[in-house]
């Protein structure tokens, strides 16, 4: 009778006083002081290091031949890099990305400020201006201006 009225002192003990014999993975046992936290700051480097050789910020196109209003021009060509280009049997589109990072998608015969795209090739699209010339930029941020393609 000793034995059962123990048995179940211990079992009313464990069940409703909430002790557990549980592991407790948050704490080490093998250190000496287990309360103290040690932060570690990870280092950002200082340019992006997915970038390359170029800046975030920098075109590869030389802007000294250009004229004043087309610096000026935000929606001008050369403020643009090709980012992406998917052609289809019906419809065929362009993405071009500028510095800050804004993403513009043009559909076939869309402007963009004062030029048309008006083709497409495999790595480049193609534009024409107002007086009937063309402007074919590349995925190398290569812009040419020819009087056909």
């Amino acid at each position: 009778m000793n034995f059962f009225k123990n048995f179940i002192i211990i079992l009313f003990v464990l069940l409703f006083c909430n002790i557990t014999f549980a592991d407790n993975h948050d704490t080490d046992s093998g250190t000496e002081n287990t309360n103290t936290t040690v932060e570690f700051e990870e280092e950002v480097p200082l340019n992006d290091p997915f970038a390359g050789n170029e800046g975030t910020t920098t075109f590869s196109n030389t802007t000294t031949d250009l004229e004043p209003e087309e610096l000026e021009n935000e929606m001008s060509l050369y403020k643009y890099k090709l980012a992406g280009l998917i052609s289809g049997n019906y419809e065929s589109y362009i993405s071009l990305v500028n510095a800050s990072g804004d993403v513009i998608t043009l559909s076939l015969f869309q402007y963009l400020g004062d030029i048309k795209l008006v083709d497409l090739r495999l790595t480049e699209a193609i534009f024409q201006k107002e007086d009937k010339t063309f402007m074919i930029i590349d995925f190398n941020n290569q812009i040419r201006e020819t009087n056909e393609y």
